[in-house]
């Protein structure tokens, strides 16, 4: 039991700390449903048309007029927000027909991977690599995760992963205005470079919340039951002490301050705006979504969304991403 613990915290201070950054159930978000009906007591359409006459006849003709005016915009309304949380799926002749996505379950990089499939509506299979032997990407020189498998082709790095299967799912997308495209490269990378780092040392930040975190990894990832149960406890313990270190290597005093002002900082880059992307995501809105989104409902998370403006923002993109368009074994 000691060698065991012993490797499973060398293991998981080698891969978690550099690739794994967060851990939180999967999200089922559900589409905007808007529906306009006739509410009656009986189901008998006569009885539901004679209701609507009576009510009618008691109009003047403008006031007729004014009511099919407003319900007109009524349905442009419904017909506004359902576009706005529409999936962009790729042409049918471009959509990819094999997709393997190796990921930890709560790798935040995999799931960023995952908020652009999910969007694209691209069916794709997952295989859960585990940690400790990662005996399932052996076959592969690239040792980390996200591998994304494409018809054959091997694509590795979540942001080049993103940016190749873009050209390749949309070769005539029409691209936005340079200064845009500088605005969404400038906030996809602040998610790499700054963003990614805040995570660990906030789900991580006591042992409770690293039992919390690593109670999801364990029930979602790839381990055998020995495993699990090392894993849960030497590993909490390991990436507690990790974290530390990651709070002094990137100059954080204060993890939920650090959390915090990262989540306002994302919102006052949205100005206003539904999405970054105007009225629909772009792919800086799939970055910080798909980062975010595995520690959503862990403690840190739950405390982002309660001491921040951020929450608007991320329903708003859990019905723009929508159900996940993964193949279920």
């Amino acid at each position: 039991m000691r060698r065991a613990t012993a490797f499973t915290s060398s293991g998981l201070s080698r891969t978690l700390a550099t690739v794994h950054e967060g851990g939180a159930a999967n999200l089922h978000p559900r589409f905007l449903r808007i529906a306009l009906f006739c509410s009656s007591r009986t189901n008998n359409p006569y009885t539901c048309r004679r209701w609507f006459s009576t009510v009618l006849s008691s109009f003047s003709k403008s006031s007729i007029q004014a009511f099919s005016v407003g319900v007109a915009g009524a349905v442009a309304s419904v017909a506004t927000a359902a576009s706005v949380y529409a999936k962009e799926p790729p042409p049918a002749e471009l959509m990819p027909k094999d997709v393997v996505l190796y990921q930890y379950e709560a790798c935040p990089f995999c799931n960023k991977v995952k908020a652009f499939l999910d969007y694209h509506d691209i069916p794709y299979k997952v295989v859960e690599v585990n940690p400790l032997s990662k005996k399932e990407i052996k076959w592969s020189d690239y040792k980390k995760v996200p591998i994304l498998m494409v018809d054959g082709q091997q694509l590795v790095d979540s942001s080049a992963i993103i940016d190749q299967l873009d050209r390749k799912i949309l070769p005539e997308k029409m691209r936005n205005s340079v200064a845009d495209e500088d605005e969404e490269t400038k906030w996809r990378r602040w998610v790499d470079n700054h963003l990614v780092h805040v995570l660990s040392p906030n789900i991580y930040r006591n042992t409770s919340e690293a039992l919390e975190s690593f109670d999801y990894i364990t029930s979602n990832g790839n381990f055998s039951f020995t495993e699990k149960i090392t894993v849960k406890y030497a590993g909490a313990a390991a990436m507690y002490f990790v974290s530390k270190n990651l709070k002094k290597k990137y100059n954080i005093t204060d993890e939920r301050a650090a959390l915090y002002e990262a989540a306002e900082t994302w919102v006052d880059a949205l100005d206003g705006r539904n999405f970054l992307g105007g009225s629909k995501p772009n792919q800086a809105d799939l970055a910080v979504f798909g980062v975010l989104r595995p520690i959503r409902y862990l403690r840190s998370g739950r405390d982002m969304v309660e001491h921040t403006r951020i929450g608007e923002w991320y329903s708003r993109m859990e019905k723009a991403v929508g159900e996940s368009s993964r193949i279920k074994a």
